[in-house]
């Protein structure tokens, strides 16, 4: 629990640091990308099955994707946790945290953990992507999906005081790289999913390896190894040229976005555990025709980002961010639309949608439970003079 403790007080001082670092530098600095390819070693294969080692996946994966990013990225460092089957720490904290240590004393720009996942059900498939969170079913799905050989990898929230600590170091990694690691998380959800691969849901998970690394990161689940269609797939060579061909584009796009070379929203309802295409294509007439006239009904009305928030402290609800201006009848605002206002914050996303005005922390705190029914990611934020205050 010590250790648990000390690592996230290094973290939160840490990234503090290190984001008003990057947004000075922004693209003209080299990129720093930290490849971890999960386990390693004899004392960490991590799953095995029909012979296949989950380690041997990660780091055929990892190789291949360092390799096309510093082919296609000149203004990139790949840096590699581990390059050959080696584990390093003699114990899986030690292991853990000096993955995050590699990653730090690198002052990498983005950490990818490469995993191959696994299932007591062999028919669950496809690919996805967490984040450092605490889901609302959190202790479900460490036993369902994190299944047996993944429970030593999650923070143990049994003691009160290490669960304080953790809540409220994910509630300002929020204002600093949480809202990143999310937007990267989707993009390679979105490629995944471009790549003729089923894509499931990004999801928080209280994963060790994450909440020690000052950056943004995320962890990526290449498939499951308890689907014999999915374990050939990963283990081939043509399988892992694919998905390291997925993630070089996924790279690419989140540092263009971060450019400014494209646009990006972030909410909860990206990532399906289905393809794409489906989820841009799944919409029922009713909701067409509902979109449609919420538009023309609402086609001369400002920008949301552009309404004038009057002059006053105080504490609402974030429901999501943007890197641009969304009018309050959005319909990703969902039942919340024409209720929602907009506060500026930093970062790319720097549009930051929100609900409620609440005279203090308490009582908005009261309210999230409510929002957070629609909006599962919500939290609470501090404004002044409409600007989000850190």
């Amino acid at each position: 629990m010590k250790h648990i403790l000390y690592c996230i007080v290094l973290s939160f001082i840490g990234l503090c640091a290190s984001v008003q670092v990057a947004a000075q530098e922004g693209a003209a600095r080299q990129r720093v990308i930290v490849i971890d390819a999960g386990h390693g070693g004899k004392a960490y294969p991590g799953a095995v099955y029909g012979g296949v080692k989950e380690k041997d996946i990660n780091l055929a994966v990892a190789l291949k994707l360092g390799a096309l990013i510093e082919k296609e990225l000149p203004n990139a460092k790949v840096v590699y946790t581990r390059k050959t089957d080696t584990a390093l720490g003699s114990s899986l904290n030690e292991d853990l945290s000096a993955r995050a240590n590699i990653a730090n004393k690198a002052e990498g720009d983005l950490f990818i953990s490469i995993h191959a996942n696994a299932a007591k059900n062999t028919s669950v498939r496809g690919a996805e992507t967490l984040i450092m969170g605490e889901s609302e079913k959190e202790t479900r799905y460490n036993e369902d999906a994190l299944y047996d050989n993944r429970k030593d990898e999650l923070i143990d929230m049994s003691d009160e005081n290490t669960a304080a600590m953790v809540r409220a170091y994910i509630q300002n990694l929020q204002f600093t790289y949480g809202e990143y690691s999310e937007m990267m998380a989707r993009i390679m959800q979105s490629h995944y999913g471009k790549g003729g691969r089923t894509v499931r849901k990004v999801k928080h998970q209280l994963l060790k390896v994450l909440y020690a690394t000052d950056m943004p990161s995320v962890l990526t689940e290449l498939g499951f190894m308890t689907n014999k269609s999915e374990l050939a797939y990963m283990n081939s060579t043509k399988g892992q040229n694919e998905l390291a061909r997925m993630l070089c584009n996924a790279v690419k796009e989140y540092f263009a976005h971060l450019d400014g070379a494209t646009s990006v929203l972030i909410n909860e309802d990206v990532g399906k555990e289905e393809s794409v295409a489906d989820v841009v294509e799944d919409k029922t007439n009713a909701e067409v025709a509902e979109q449609a006239a919420v538009a023309k009904d609402n086609e001369n009305e400002p920008q949301a980002a552009d309404v004038v928030v009057e002059s006053q402290t105080g504490y609402a609800i974030q429901l999501l961010a943007s890197d641009k201006k969304l009018k309050t009848s959005d319909a990703q605002f969902k039942t919340y639309r024409g209720k929602v206002k907009c506060y500026e914050g930093s970062g790319v996303l720097k549009y930051k949608y929100c609900y409620g005005e609440f005279a203090t922390r308490a009582e908005a705190q009261r309210n999230v439970a409510a929002v957070r029914k629609i909006f599962k990611d919500a939290f609470v934020i501090h404004y002044s003079d409409g600007k989000i205050v850190k």
